[in-house]
């Protein structure tokens, strides 16, 4: 996050595969997060053995990933609507060296809270012109960046008058398939956090480093509001991530 002491982690090691690390990762079953019970494993994980498919990372030369790609705010031949914000950052490892050439995926809700998906029919209005999903190349530092809509909160079912706080939903692939990580990007001073079980699932010492930082520099004049988060693999100060896929 911004200039501070790198405090997002991601609990997989470039070299090496994921592992939990206890006080920073969510529990895979936590029961205020009431489809966890459904979705968690029920038996000890079993360690694979790291072949070459395992360890080899995705093809993702020249021309598969485009400048357009991280550009989420035009699709369909249109404009989204909403309020444009640059979500930018680094990947580093625990060292606080960058990870260069690591594919970064986003998805997220529009503006109204609601996801071009087909399962999502809570009545809110579809935007033609935002699709919600995005990815990107780190440079050789290790930079990513962004161009997106502010989503906004959308009500899921869990619990009486529960809304999920505005999140992006962030996939890193490492240096490998197997190094898959998933996490969210919350956004400072959500009124949602209090009541939000995905957030509140992972330990509270690591909770901040699922927020991003508003940053100001990034800031673009008449254009767009700028927010920076850091993602760190592994270490200390690891980001929690999601044990599992989640949709929401």
């Amino acid at each position: 996050m911004l200039h501070l002491p790198p405090n997002h982690s991601i609990t997989a090691d470039p070299a090496g595969p994921y592992r939990d690390q206890t006080g920073v990762n969510a529990p895979r079953d936590f029961a205020e997060y009431r489809t966890t019970a459904l979705r968690h494993p029920r038996q000890p994980l079993v360690l694979l053995p790291q072949r070459l498919t395992e360890i080899t990372g995705p093809v993702l030369g020249e021309g598969r990933v485009t400048a357009a790609d991280a550009d989420l705010t035009l699709a369909n031949g249109g404009e989204a609507q909403g309020q444009r914000i640059i979500v930018h950052g680094r990947v580093l490892d625990s060292d606080g060296k960058a990870v260069p050439n690591t594919l970064v995926e986003v998805w997220q809700a529009n503006a109204g809270g609601r996801y071009r998906h087909a399962g999502d029919t809570w009545p809110a209005p579809l935007d033609p012109h935002f699709d919600g999903v995005g990815r990107v190349m780190t440079d050789t530092a290790g930079n990513y960046r962004f161009t997106t809509i502010r989503p906004g909160a959308y009500p899921w079912g869990n619990h009486h008058n529960a809304w999920r706080p505005a999140h992006i939903h962030f996939s890193l692939f490492g240096q490998a398939f197997t190094q898959r990580l998933v996490t969210q990007m919350y956004f400072p001073d959500d009124p949602m956090f209090f009541q939000d079980p995905i957030f509140n699932s992972a330990p509270e010492d690591a909770r901040a480093r699922m927020i991003s930082v508003f940053d100001y520099e990034a800031t673009q004049d008449n254009w767009a509001l700028g927010y920076r988060f850091d993602i760190v693999l592994r270490g200390r100060n690891a980001t929690p991530f999601e044990g599992d896929h989640h949709d929401d």
